[in-house]
């Protein structure tokens, strides 16, 4: 980024460097967003306890709904603005910014409060036992309902700040928080003996040490960026295009965990150990596929700015060489799992059956990382497109038409291990459908 301006990033330089200047911060900030994840996990599996492993696994899915909000509003807003740029349209971008900041806010405020007041009910059906339900009401009440504007706040304004081409400092700033909750977790558990209140309060505080870190960098780019605090600013005149964008990417998180939760829920069934296992799996598997997220987040301004500036060949090299270059790690991943899933399942629980049932879990999941890499990289190529309603409607397919019927029929059919094979039956589904959407939205531009 010091050595090429954002212009000839957006417009010039070769694609593979365009793209490797703007995913590598991308990349390296989900690998550590992903080991602060995983270290609430990894430190709470030392105490052996399956039931305290289970509890982090049950309110998981709903604490990333707070990933949905910061979509909605900072991957709509920030792919919006991408395009404005794109075709030299600069003086509404800071009511794009207000509007995601502050109505990201206030939804996510609803959202914490809605959380709080219907707690009992909500744990229940996201599975808690007897034995989970203090464990799991203590990871709600920190993550979701206390810290839960600071999570959505700093994913907001992170989108925002990459759709201007300021990759390093919303990486900086991932990083920070996600290296603060690994040193903060072990304080929190083991020396304040807080346990699963102690990392769920961890995780709390590094989020909004990353807002913290975000507005002090806005602070010091005034008058080198158009996004905007001041309240004067607000405005639902954008709210349609930011949502028709979001939306898709807010749908593919909502959904993603509902089916997470309907899984916990008939893993649940069969008892903790299964759900704790399956916990540690959703964790580790999601490693391949937040190196894809990495890539989305690096691509999607450059496609946005060049679908913007009609420059469709520059975009679509763009495209194909991000699904290339991801599904290529995916694979190198997945060929590790394969051969290493007991070794990495005792880094995280040493109990030996939840052990042994996340190794033949990790296994079986992983198969699906691939495909899952180019599904997931296509719909977002959309979205940067502006094709919202495309992608919904993939999102959807993928994710509530298929997934989580497909999750109750197999559990009927097969069993518990049924269950794990749903995601690859559903991924050969819909790879050439997803192909078969961004040919023809190509075909399109072309004519």
């Amino acid at each position: 980024m010091k050595k090429c301006s954002e212009k000839e990033i957006f417009e010039s330089i070769p694609v593979p460097k365009a793209v490797m200047t703007l995913a590598v911060p991308t990349i390296i900030s989900q690998i550590v967003t992903m080991i602060y994840n995983l270290a609430d996990t990894f430190f709470i599996g030392q105490f052996g306890d399956p039931c305290m492993v289970a509890a982090v696994s049950l309110v998981s899915p709903w604490f990333n709904l707070l990933t949905a909000l910061g979509n909605l509003f900072g991957l709509g807003g920030g792919t919006l603005i991408s395009r404005m740029l794109g075709s030299r349209d600069h003086k509404d971008i800071k009511y794009v910014t207000v509007f995601s900041i502050w109505g990201g806010a206030l939804a996510t405020l609803i959202f914490s409060a809605g959380t709080y007041f219907m707690r009992q009910p909500l744990l229940n059906f996201l599975g808690a036992s007897t034995d989970t339900y203090g464990y799991a009401q203590d990871y709600l009440l920190w993550t979701v309902v206390f810290g839960g504007i600071p999570t959505m706040t700093g994913l907001a304004l992170g989108h925002l700040l990459r759709s201007e081409g300021q990759v390093k400092i919303a990486s900086t700033g991932m990083m920070l928080g996600g290296l603060l909750n690994v040193v903060l977790d072990p304080v929190f558990i083991f020396a304040f003996h807080l346990e699963v209140a102690g990392a769920a309060i961890a995780t709390a505080l590094s989020n909004a040490a990353i807002v913290l870190f975000f507005a002090a960098q806005y602070a010091r780019l005034r008058g080198r960026t158009a996004v905007s605090f001041r309240l004067k600013f607000f405005s639902l005149h954008f709210a349609k295009p930011i949502f028709s964008v979001g939306l898709a990417s807010a749908l593919a998180t909502i959904l993603s965990n509902a089916s997470n939760m309907v899984m916990v829920h008939l893993a649940s069934g069969y008892g903790d150990v299964p759900v704790a296992a399956y916990g540690i799996v959703k964790k580790i598997d999601q490693l391949p596929l937040n190196i894809a997220m990495g890539f989305c987040q690096g691509f999607m301004p450059l496609v946005g700015y060049n679908y913007a500036a009609k420059n469709y060949n520059r975009m679509r090299r763009v495209s194909v060489f991000s699904w290339k270059a991801a599904m290529l790690v995916s694979i190198c991943f997945i060929t590790g799992i394969l051969a290493l899933a007991p070794q990495i399942l005792r880094l995280f629980i040493r109990e030996a059956e939840t052990r042994a049932i996340g190794a033949a879990f990790l296994r079986i999941a992983c198969l699906a990382v691939p495909l899952s890499t180019v599904n997931f990289l296509i719909s977002y190529t959309l979205q940067a497109m502006g094709k919202g309603l495309q992608s919904a409607a993939l999102t959807f397919s993928r994710q509530g038409l298929l997934n989580i019927p497909l999750l109750i029929v197999m559990n009927l059919i097969f069993g518990l291990y049924g269950m794990i094979w749903t995601q690859l039956v559903v991924e050969v589904i819909m790879l050439p459908l997803s192909l078969g959407m961004y040919l023809q939205v190509w075909r399109g531009l072309n004519r």
